[in-house]
């Protein structure tokens, strides 16, 4: 099974990293594709191109096992839509078993995301629950998708839906990039050599 874990990672941070290396232990993934969207469709443009947080999540996770950046939105023309992505890899791995990770905000919000019925045809869900994360009154063909134990994923090549819970890291991008405008230290909230190239590249500074 391989992971797919989207965002306009802006920038990544260990919040991001800490979860795809969970996910993957948890679920006994091979892999975890990190995939930054170019254009996403649910918010606001990234002031901060594709190519610059595509070259973050590689400075990131050089040298992490079993997490890959993969820049297949970033080659994609208009809105980086998740069921296109999905539908490319599946295509591209007919064989392989799909596990879309999303966060428990983005799961919430699940039902405005472009034909997010046809997510399941191609890959299961799994969301990422924080300590204080409540999914009530979900949509009823999503209840019929959900399972009690991950192995189901290994039964089914596509269309079930977990819940797994992972560890609280409170760490956003929005605070990262209001913390580095203010001049502020944003150090151990995100890898090292990402904040250098921050520095190198003068990226979030506050606009005087």
């Amino acid at each position: 099974m391989i992971g797919v874990f989207g965002g306009t990672f802006n920038p990544v941070h260990y919040g991001h990293l800490r979860t795809a290396v969970e996910i993957k232990a948890l679920l006994g993934l091979e892999q975890v594709r990190l995939i930054p969207c170019r254009l996403p469709p649910h918010r606001e443009q990234p002031d901060v191109s594709a190519e610059m947080r595509f070259a973050m999540l590689q400075l990131a996770i050089a040298g992490a096992e079993g997490l890959v950046a993969d820049r297949c939105e970033l080659d994609r023309p208009g809105p980086s839509y998740m069921v296109d992505t999905l539908r490319a890899l599946k295509a591209k791995q007919p064989e392989q078993t799909l596990v879309l990770i999303i966060g428990g905000d983005a799961f919430l919000g699940l039902e405005r995301w472009h034909q997010w019925r046809r997510l399941f045809d191609f890959a299961h869900v799994v969301v990422m629950m924080r300590p204080g994360f409540v999914a009530s009154d979900l949509h009823p063909e999503l209840q019929q998708r959900v399972i009690v134990d991950p192995c189901h994923l290994r039964q089914s090549s596509v269309g079930y839906l977990w819940f797994q819970q992972v560890t609280q890291l409170d760490i956003s991008a929005t605070r990262i990039r209001q913390l580095i405008a203010d001049g502020g230290d944003a150090r151990f909230l995100l890898p090292d050599q990402v904040l250098v190239f921050i520095k190198q590249h003068g990226l979030y500074q506050a606009v005087s």
